[in-house]
């Protein structure tokens, strides 16, 4: 693969610091929770994904990296098929969610947004109040008694480290609460249909960094019962957060491993170059 450089300085002259982490523990492989095997998707002539093989973990946190542009959105957004709502895409390949493919016919692919739930890079909540942010999920699935709600609610906003900061409005707007309460809330909404996996897209990125600070400490609380894959163009957030990091350039997986052996061993020369800075 040929890549073309910036001449520019480079803005980061060292590898970000990897937290030491506990070694994992002896026994039986982690399930794979997620896997792409020869993955290719296109929008119309653009060549979006070349052939992506890999297998996530359960229970874990997972960084995407690359520049701009070279398909870390593309790769998130086709685990629960979010691209089919663009038009002249085409996947070829396979992909699969706790071994069952996603593009197999007769995927009901709400049920598998439900499993595979997404978290966009800026806050999305409703126009309606906290409460009801949350138990949109349950009441789109067929609940709408209030009362058999409530728990529910409470337990997601809970997990997303909100309801002691919104447990006396919960029927006030979402729309009041800041960008941080805004981006939980969201993640609270996801949680309460029970997903599988949580899909992050930069979820931190248009955020201030004590909330950012928040979103990653909730994170880090959540891995472990939910697995997790987070895009992100912060090295250092990478480095803090995730167990594994996949490196994609171009389009293609350069690099998928352990974070700590990606951030200060990286097996390509083209990995250590990035996350250095000297280039993207």
């Amino acid at each position: 693969m040929t890549v073309e450089t910036s001449e520019r300085q480079p803005t980061l002259v060292s590898r970000p610091k990897v937290p030491e982490r506990e070694p994992a523990a002896p026994g039986r492989p982690a399930e794979v929770r997620l896997a792409a095997r020869g993955f290719h998707l296109r929008y119309g002539a653009l060549h979006a994904l070349k052939g992506i093989t890999l297998e996530i973990p359960s229970g874990e946190v997972t960084a995407i990296i690359g520049p701009s542009g070279c398909g870390k959105s593309t790769l998130l957004r086709s685990f629960n098929r979010m691209n089919d709502l663009i038009p002249g895409v085409y996947a070829t390949g396979g992909l699969s969610v706790s071994g069952r493919d996603v593009y197999a016919p007769g995927t009901d692919v709400v049920d598998l947004r439900r499993r595979v739930g997404m978290v966009f890079q800026r806050p999305n909540p409703f126009p309606k109040s906290i409460f009801e942010n949350v138990a949109f999920g349950q009441r789109m699935l067929g609940e709408h008694d209030r009362d058999a709600l409530a728990p529910r609610v409470e337990q997601s906003l809970r997990r997303a480290a909100l309801w002691d900061e919104v447990r006396d409005r919960l029927d006030a707007s979402a729309l009041q609460l800041s960008g941080g309460q805004q981006q939980r809330l969201c993640i609270a909404r996801c949680l309460a249909v029970e997903p599988e996996v949580i899909l992050m897209d930069e979820p931190a990125s248009a955020l201030d960094p004590t909330a950012t600070t928040r979103i990653e400490e909730l994170i880090l609380e959540l891995k472990g019962r939910y697995t997790i894959v987070v895009v992100t163009h912060n090295m250092q957030q990478a480095a803090r957060i995730s167990d594994r990091t996949a490196f994609l350039l171009q389009g293609e997986l350069v690099e998928f491993d352990d974070t700590r052996r990606v951030f200060t061993s990286p097996r390509e020369k083209i990995t250590e170059d990035y996350i250095t800075g000297r280039f993207g």
